[in-house]
């Protein structure tokens, strides 16, 4: 069930959490002791439960942690690994570093761009692809190089996306 409330100028849409939901991440949060010093270990557990971290559970996170949920929410922002949204089911990551740039990264991100019909950081409609940028996959010899989930694909050219994504269909 999704609540909104209209503060003034802005639109918040806030997330009903079950309970089946919120005991989940109080058993992730105990099995980590509830110690504070854990977050970012309660996060990735939960991020791999849930496979995102909407505000409503960095807040369940903050109060078994006793900790504030601004410092929950610092985590979650300055690790680029945890999301705030939900990623499809196959995440795509094109890298973007050096050697990646320098043999077209660009024009395969495009590429992806316009096969997915969607922008960097969005989802497809049907939630089966997301799209975002990395700096380095350590696989430079491969340059330019994709990510779907955990698999690497190395020297792509842009005529060869739409084989790429037919693999998932």
């Amino acid at each position: 069930m999704t609540v909104i409330t209209l503060p003034e100028d802005k639109i918040e849409v806030r997330i009903k959490l079950s309970e089946d939901k919120i005991e989940k991440i109080n058993e992730i949060c105990d099995s980590f002791d509830n110690d504070p010093g854990e977050l970012i270990n309660v996060l990735h557990e939960t991020q791999m439960t849930y496979g995102y971290l909407p505000a409503e559970v960095q807040e369940v996170i903050a109060h078994k942690l006793n900790i504030s949920v601004a410092q929950v929410y610092g985590v979650v922002t300055f690790y680029s690994f945890f999301t705030m949204v939900p990623k499809g089911e196959h995440p795509i990551s094109i890298c973007m570093g050096t050697a990646c740039y320098v043999r077209g990264a660009e024009k395969i991100l495009e590429e992806f761009k316009n096969e997915l019909n969607i922008k960097v950081g969005e989802t497809t409609a049907d939630g089966k692809f997301s799209l975002n940028c990395l700096r380095c996959v350590g696989a430079c010899g491969l340059a330019p190089v994709a990510m779907i989930g955990d698999k690497v694909y190395g020297r792509i050219a842009p005529d060869g996306v739409k084989a790429i994504l037919s693999e998932f269909e």
